[in-house]
């Protein structure tokens, strides 16, 4: 349920035409938080070493990262 309720959240920003670096880091955060429920539920990480579950976590952090840097650089 959380999944769908993430997912309908972002798309209503989307329908909303809103903008800006403030929803940019709301539509990334809500992103972030759904690739870790499915990684944790879905890809069975939650079951795994903590080291796994550390890669998996820098791994998103690094694309969202990359994601916001484009964003930020694509606006100067």
């Amino acid at each position: 349920m959380a999944l769908v309720a993430l997912t309908l959240l972002s798309f209503g920003i989307g329908e909303a035409s809103l903008g800006g670096t403030s929803i940019m880091v709301l539509v990334l955060a809500i992103a972030l938080l759904k690739s870790h429920l499915v990684a944790s539920h879905f890809m069975g990480l939650r079951r795994v070493a903590r080291g796994w579950r550390l890669l998996m976590a820098g791994y998103l952090g690094l694309v969202i990262s990359m994601i916001a840097l484009a964003y930020l650089l694509g606006r100067a």
